[in-house]
């Protein structure tokens, strides 16, 4: 059998387009922030991460065109070998302190970062555990892990210490979870996990990609709920508060100087380049010294929750800044998106696999740059397109 028959008989694609409802990979002509251009037309974005609108502020664009100035645009190596800037060094150490951790790793993209940062502490002796809506990098970072996999259903606790119960004292365990979960937007219960794991001697690792710039400050979840000491390593990402692109995780130093030496993902890529290192820099500055941002994130997303509501739509148990719009049917999930597309909102429709079936959604995520203006005529234009469709 041809290896490429499937390829050849994929058609998913192709039918939506056929029925004017095919909404990925749309080309963005222009990305000014709260507004985008496409296909000619100023379109407010509701689907970004950019959660603090830093990526067009002037210190983090200076201080990324300064970079190219003194580093060139290309590190030409993996920090092994000869990547490793003194810029690097000194993210690392800022990111340590803003975490308060022992120590940080910047990796050369957020998926690199768990790929590499799990599937090397997973050794063949050892099990890891995931929520079973953790994040696509978590799930392939422990697929790429020499132990076994388990999995709880989502948010589940009850279930995970059922596992973590029957897991031989012999064994190496690791439990890695999302922060906030990046498609129901719903907060992890720390103040229950982090001593579960103690109970059973398992260590825990958070992805916060969702979470540093938006809860605690800004320091993401064990922060949040002054639980720093029930985390063992924390993951975070450039691409979204940090308005750059890499990752990093922040732990013991012990534990990242291994990681350090054994990622794969981290030893066999070329190093983040200087632009991305210090545009995250400059981020982190205005993390440290401007709060404001952090605030008016969240005056955005708790409006934009309580108007949903009263609208009527199904926005499930997000607590954070994303904010599902729960549809169901895939095909109803397409048309709406559409609908507002065409009157100039965009959001980012998400089907199965990424949710389970019958819960497709339109993923809405706020910035702390749109203005009440913006999200009010977004209001409009939902409450317009979820009468038509009998969402509302």
């Amino acid at each position: 059998m041809d290896i490429f028959t499937k390829c050849f008989e994929f058609d998913e694609d192709k039918k939506a387009m056929e029925k004017g409802l095919y909404p990925f990979f749309q080309p963005l002509e222009g990305t000014e922030g709260t507004e985008v251009t496409m296909a000619g037309r100023k379109v407010i974005m509701l689907g970004s991460n950019n959660y603090l609108g830093l990526t067009f502020h002037p210190k983090v664009r200076e201080a990324a065109q300064k970079a190219i100035d003194v580093f060139g645009t290309s590190c030409t190596g993996s920090r092994l070998i000869n990547g490793t800037l003194c810029i690097h060094e000194e993210l690392e150490a800022r990111l340590a302190a803003f975490m308060r951790r022992d120590a940080a790793l910047v990796f050369s993209t957020g998926m690199q970062t768990n790929l590499g940062a799990i599937s090397c502490l997973i050794g063949r002796n050892d099990i890891v555990v995931t929520d079973k809506d953790d994040h696509a990098s978590i799930v392939d970072g422990c697929r790429l892990g020499m132990g076994e996999v388990k999995r709880f259903v989502h948010g589940d606790l009850e279930q995970l210490e059922r596992i973590l119960e029957k897991i031989p004292e012999d064994k190496g365990v690791l439990v890695v979870v999302d922060g906030v979960f990046s498609m129901g937007g719903d907060i992890v219960d720390l103040p229950r996990l982090g001593p579960l794991c103690r109970k059973y001697g398992a260590r825990l690792y958070v992805d916060d990609a969702h979470s540093i710039g938006v809860l605690g400050g800004g320091r993401g979840t064990a922060v949040h709920f002054d639980q720093g000491k029930d985390v063992d390593l924390t993951m975070g990402t450039f691409s979204k508060s940090f308005a750059s692109l890499g990752g990093f995780v922040a732990g013991d130093k012990d534990v990242i100087n291994w990681i350090k030496h054994s990622a794969r993902s981290f030893i066999f890529s070329a190093s983040l380049p200087a632009s991305n290192v210090m545009a995250a820099m400059a981020a982190l500055d205005i993390m440290e010294k401007e709060p404001e941002h952090v605030e008016r994130l969240w005056d955005n997303a708790r409006f934009m929750m309580k108007s949903y509501r009263e609208l009527g739509f199904d926005i499930g148990r997000t607590q954070t800044p994303i904010i599902p719009i729960i549809v169901g049917d895939d095909e109803k999930c397409f048309m709406l998106w559409k609908e507002l597309y065409e009157n100039g909102v965009y959001t980012n429709p998400v089907i199965p696999p990424a949710v389970p079936q019958g819960m497709s959604l339109l993923r809405t995520s706020y910035m702390a740059t749109h203005t009440k203006a913006q999200l009010a005529k977004a209001l409009g234009v939902f409450e317009k397109a979820g009468r038509k469709l009998g969402l509302i």
